[in-house]
């Protein structure tokens, strides 16, 4: 039932947006075999691992990719309490996508989780 519920999130879109989200889906889940989506917050969240790898979110007419440092993979510092970190950009659905920026920034967060 929940692929269901996520994907019924992809398709109440209208376009141009339905098919950019498809498409990042698409290109995020092609990386790698063990990364996996669910909807969580209300929108698709990306996960690798167990931990958090980043989301799509439509707000709007905003469109925005985001990737996550989970809190578990980064390095841990005496009294601090860690958190996870989050970054984002705004897509722009009549453009051509950053594949190449995208691709490589959730390399690199692969690269950190399998390091850990």
């Amino acid at each position: 039932m929940k692929e269901k519920t996520l994907e019924s999130y992809y398709l109440s879109k209208s376009e141009p947006f339905q098919s950019c989200l498809l498409a990042l889906r698409q290109l995020i889940l092609s990386v790698d075999p063990l990364i996996t989506t669910e909807r969580k917050f209300q929108i698709p969240f990306f996960q690798y691992k167990g931990k958090k790898l980043g989301y799509l979110w439509l707000n709007g007419k905003k469109l925005m990719i985001g990737f996550c440092l989970d809190k578990s993979v980064q390095k841990t510092v005496e009294g601090v309490k860690p958190k996870d970190i989050y970054e984002s950009f705004r897509i722009d659905p009549n453009a051509d996508l950053p594949i190449e920026v995208i691709r490589s920034k959730v390399e690199t967060l692969l690269k950190k989780i399998d390091d850990k």
